[in-house]
């Protein structure tokens, strides 16, 4: 089967979800047999020196990368105004990245066309012009809730009407787009229910994020005076910053008051300068780091305090595969039914996250038990191999149709 993967920016390196979902798939389908070519944006935002990639990401039969310029531009933010189209969207379209795609479907046969995420629906159409593959959407969230949930979580007015505009536009290309596709493929079983509730009449299949276990071996767990919390994420994302302000400004220093000794370190790519400003007790600001593995692995709990977004969370995957115990809001746990106390804790409010930190701090044990139950279940439901296996299944009977 000849598969052409099509992404908004270049799946390495691993240190975010994004990355990680795309290129983990990508191996597994090479594993099982098939020939998947990359077609891929080299954008501004996330710039990738492709004489940087190491000699063992091999998985890809060719690779092609195009330049794209998608910084948002005043100029242009504000000319979208006047149109009803996604500034969202608009920031991805490239008529250098249709040329090459225009050319790459000229010169090839593919079987599947894989885009990678929404930001790639404008291109449905020069597929269909030039190709008769099957296209597939893997759409990693519900884009727009993710805008519509950080619209919500904003009280400043002019800044709320703005961000409430551009959701709107986002919502509507996202369900106008729904059934362009062959097969939708979503990362969990709510945001495909979700799009059934909005009138998704196409093939449909559910693809978590797998992730190959081999690559995550944890350090085992050792007691220490002082417990010791993380938390890991692109800090260019707003839902992340907004999780990490909040652990500072609402659950921190009751955990301190309780647990002096605690420690709570922060990592993630293009960290905020209103972050590294602040000071606060106990705290660390790594901001990126080399390794994302390396730096889970030295603390004892993950802290994920997501009150905005959608689709799977690839870092609390991780940090169960390395058998961290995590505590999660319920929104960061959507697509992954581990239990509360049992695989992980959930906490949804303040004084829940102060609990939770609290109590650990004090019980060893408990680490050490949720930490053996979190890395057995990721073997048990996330193991990449058999995720791809099953997609591959559905693209043979859509192939038959």
């Amino acid at each position: 089967m000849k598969i052409l993967q099509l992404t908004k920016k270049f799946p390495y390196p691993l240190k975010d979800g994004e990355s990680i979902a795309i290129t983990y798939l990508a191996q597994a389908l090479h594993d099982l047999g098939a020939e998947v070519t990359l077609l891929s944006m080299n954008t501004s935002k996330h710039y990738f020196d492709i004489a940087t990639l190491p000699t063992d990401f091999d998985h890809y039969a060719a690779r092609h990368l195009v330049e794209v310029d998608n910084r948002v531009k005043i100029g242009d933010a504000l000319l979208n105004l006047f149109s009803s189209d996604s500034y969202h969207i608009a920031r991805f379209i490239s008529s250098d990245f249709e040329a090459k795609l225009a050319d790459l479907l000229q010169q090839n046969s593919y079987d599947i066309i894989q885009l990678e995420t929404l930001y790639l629906a404008p291109y449905v159409p020069i597929i269909r012009q030039y190709s008769t593959a099957k296209i597939v959407m893997r759409s990693h969230n519900v884009e727009y809730e993710i805008w519509k949930r950080i619209t919500e979580n904003t009280n400043l007015g002019a800044k709320k009407a703005y961000l409430s505009l551009l959701t709107k536009r986002l919502r509507d290309f996202e369900l106008k787009s729904l059934n362009t596709y062959d097969l939708l493929v979503a990362i969990t079983q709510r945001d495909l229910d979700f799009f059934a509730q909005k009138n998704c009449a196409i093939p449909t299949h559910v693809t978590p994020i797998g992730l190959e276990l081999a690559q995550y071996i944890s350090t085992p767990y050792s007691a220490s005076p002082a417990v010791t919390f993380c938390f890991i994420g692109s800090l260019d994302w707003m839902p992340n910053i907004e999780g990490v302000e909040w652990v500072l400004a609402n659950v921190w220093d009751q955990v301190l008051a309780q647990v002096p000794t605690a420690t709570f370190h922060v990592a993630g790519r293009n960290c905020p300068e209103q972050l590294l400003q602040q000071q606060h007790q106990n705290v660390v600001i790594h901001g990126e780091v080399e390794d994302a593995l390396t730096f889970i692995n030295a603390y004892d709990v993950m802290l994920v305090p997501l009150f905005s977004g959608s689709g799977m969370r690839v870092k609390i995957l991780e940090g169960m595969a390395l058998q961290k115990t995590v505590i999660s809001t319920s929104l960061g746990l959507e697509g992954i039914a581990a239990a509360h106390q049992q695989e992980v804790l959930i906490a949804d409010q303040a004084k829940d996250f102060v609990s939770e930190m609290v109590a650990l701090a004090a019980n060893e044990k408990q680490l050490e038990y949720i930490g053996k139950n979190a890395r057995e279940f990721i073997q048990k439901e996330f193991d990449n191999r058999a995720i791809a296996a099953e997609l591959l299944q559905q693209y043979e009977a859509l192939l038959l149709q």
